[in-house]
């Protein structure tokens, strides 16, 4: 209906409105520090020269890699993962569910899928008509499944996945420099304004009745104040978001862990801290710094430490080990190949042609997981 059309068109415009304080937050600080504080303030030429160089350095890379968060379209589950419009018509026909059972295992059999929702069944979006391949989740706001979601972020109106989790971390790395640096050399000048000849009140009198010397001093207290309480808020996040690199974890699988053919297992896809950034960031290290896409896969498929051990994890106690072989032994999985733009995470250089592990279990009842 049009109407309905007009109403999503408005909630469209609006999920724009916290990208669009942190521009004008961003453009104000731009104004604030180098006109007010480096052009204005600042009287040492020296000073200056470098402050406006280290700072329009930062500017430039929190600026781009944002703009990569922004604009850089989620990738979607490859064609292989949909289902085609007669298997549609087959699933949506049957009523049994033991029938619909065998027709999503018959298309997940020579799929890379190794997870399953927590009662063991098929994952499938009914939204999107397709089998979710491993760490893949349908977004509600976005309407549409995320390659390795982490989570959908209003503060870029986008969601955060596999196509643009490098940028994410890298918009948050420089966004916590950009503000350590402002609040570090705005230090200086924010006590001078507050404690030079200890007449606080009567500069704070000025301002009020609008004196000309004091829409710098402003600017300046202000711009500390901002600076040092994003810092605080940005360190937190980014040291949150390095945990979960360095555990190969999404946002969705901290809070809940991904379920593999012996249950959930929160360090399923952890292949030890050096793989497990290289998984993020790449195997060049020219590249890490930039926010260019280098992230290795495709996003459908994954290595996990089920195929290949952690090193860097506790080993699987043998309780836990004879449970596996006993769920593999009364559920025969038929093999399936790993991509092999994944295999080089696993091989330490060495070539590996096949990873072999099963994904077809007779005793699965079909979910459907949005």
């Amino acid at each position: 209906a049009p109407s309905g059309s007009r109403s999503i068109d408005c909630w469209r415009v609006l999920y724009w409105i916290p990208m669009l304080f942190i521009c004008l937050i961003v453009a104000w600080s731009y104004y604030a520090y180098v006109v007010q504080l480096c052009i204005e303030t600042v009287e040492n030429m020296g000073e200056k020269i470098v402050y406006l160089l280290l700072y329009h350095g930062l500017f430039i890379m929190f600026v781009w890699s944002y703009w990569q968060t922004i604009f850089t379209k989620p990738m979607n589950p490859l064609k292989e993962f949909h289902l085609s419009h007669p298997d549609k018509e087959l699933l949506e026909r049957e009523d049994r569910r033991e029938s619909q059972q065998e027709i999503l295992r018959r298309l997940a059999k020579d799929l890379p899928i190794y997870t399953f929702t927590m009662s063991g069944a098929v994952r499938y979006c009914d939204h999107c008509h397709l089998l979710k391949p491993d760490r893949c989740h349908h977004c509600s706001a976005c309407n549409k499944c995320i390659l390795k979601m982490d989570h959908h972020c209003p503060w870029v109106n986008n969601c955060v996945g596999f196509s643009n989790y490098k940028f994410f971390m890298l918009f948050l790395a420089y966004s916590l420099l950009y503000c350590l640096f402002v609040t570090a050399t705005d230090l200086q000048y924010f006590i001078q304004f507050w404690t030079v000849d200890g007449k606080t009140h009567e500069r704070l009198m000025e301002y009020l009745n609008g004196l000309p010397d004091t829409q710098a001093k402003f600017h300046i207290m202000f711009l500390f104040f901002a600076a040092s309480t994003f810092s605080v808020s940005l360190a937190f996040l980014f040291a949150y978001h390095c945990w979960l690199v360095c555990k190969n974890r999404s946002t969705l699988e901290a809070f809940r862990a991904p379920a593999f053919q012996h249950g959930p297992d929160k360090n399923g896809f952890s292949l030890g801290i050096n793989k497990n950034f290289q998984q993020v960031f790449g195997d060049e290290k020219k590249y890490w710094p930039l926010p260019v896409f280098s992230s290795i896969g495709d996003g459908c498929s994954f290595p996990t430490c089920l195929v290949n051990p952690d090193p860097e994890q506790p080993s699987l106690s043998p309780v836990h080990n004879s449970s596996i072989k006993s769920a593999e032994e009364s559920h025969p999985f038929p093999t399936k190949t790993l991509r092999e733009s994944q295999n080089q995470l696993l091989s330490n250089g060495q070539s590996e042609d096949r990873v072999k592990r099963g994904t077809s279990n007779p005793a699965l009842t079909i979910e459907k997981e949005t």
